[in-house]
């Protein structure tokens, strides 16, 4: 009597074939790169262009019933392509910004502002990267890095030099200090808190979410607890002077984030110690988050009520 082949092996079979198919399916590359959005209107302005980084596209929001010169903020935003539309997203996630400032804007929770979105690029590490703490680290440590050349600076300058003076030109919002902001999250964090080290005359706030403050997980032969140090050396050295600005940061406690808590610390430490009280610089811990985008689209109403709250 022949015994019966056990069929278990062909069904865990299908069922690694099925889980590579839908992983593949969420990996693939989005079909629709145009984002659209479901709240106030978007304007986009592909590959614009710069004398100082690569071309890059660039994405306005307006909240409803916006009309040229109404008394707008201005927040500027990195990462431009993960905050509207999750179907044009390699993740398919989205920081849902314009649900959220619609929301709080008609709740009259903040005041009226638009977002300028600012695409990432293949240089992102290299834009994203404060180029200054460089000068807090070895010459050994900057070459064992393996980094190319740091633009940040660079980045800022098409920032302000640049992409400011177009949005102002053509929306014609509030253009001084107390009304331009700054939000980004992980590397995005960490070049906003740079740049309000370096153009505190231009910023007049920023939001740092989830900021990779390890410097963990980067190229080979990265030291990140050297890097790490010798950011919080250039905030100490760069900060601006106490209370003349808003800063916001926060960490969750999941993926990357779960990194990120003694860092935190630590650098909060640098903030107060500059003489910064709790109106001007907010720190948050958010249990369970990830460093992902719906984390952040889950409590972006926190930095923007901070920011721009009535």
């Amino acid at each position: 009597m022949k015994k019966k082949r056990k069929k278990w092996p062909w069904i865990v079979l299908a069922i690694l074939v099925l889980l590579v198919a839908v992983a593949a399916w969420f990996m693939r590359p989005p079909t629709n790169t145009i984002p659209t959005v479901t709240h106030g209107s978007l304007d986009r302005f592909p590959q614009f262009n710069s004398q100082h980084v690569p071309p890059r596209d660039v994405v306005v929001w307006l909240p409803a019933g916006y009309h040229q010169g109404d008394s707008c903020y201005v927040l500027y935003m990195h990462d431009g392509n993960m905050l509207f539309d999750a179907t044009t997203t390699w993740n398919r996630q989205e920081w849902r910004v314009d649900e959220v400032m619609d929301s709080l804007i008609a709740a009259g929770k903040i005041r009226p502002c638009i977002v300028v979105g600012i695409y990432n690029t293949d240089d992102r590490l290299t834009e994203y990267f404060p180029s200054k703490s460089q000068q807090f680290v070895t010459e050994s440590l900057r070459r064992d890095a393996k980094l190319e050349r740091l633009t940040a600076d660079d980045y800022l300058r098409f920032i302000v030099e640049e992409l400011k003076p177009f949005i102002d030109q053509r929306y014609k919002p509030l253009t001084d200090r107390e009304h331009t902001f700054m939000m980004g999250s992980s590397m995005g964090g960490l070049i906003s808190l740079y740049a309000q080290c370096e153009y505190p005359q231009v910023f007049g706030g920023v939001a740092c979410m989830s900021s990779h403050l390890s410097m963990a997980h980067l190229p080979g032969g990265f030291d990140g607890e050297a890097w790490a140090t010798a950011f919080r050396d250039y905030v100490d050295a760069s900060l601006p002077e106490a209370n003349s600005c808003l800063i916001y940061m926060d960490h969750g406690t999941q993926d990357f984030d779960a990194d990120y808590g003694k860092y935190q610390q630590l650098l909060d430490g640098v903030i107060t110690a500059k003489g910064f009280d709790q109106a001007h610089f907010m720190t948050r811990v958010y249990q369970g988050h990830r460093h992902r985008e719906t984390s952040w689209a889950e409590r972006l109403y926190q930095p923007l009520l901070f920011l721009l709250g009535k």
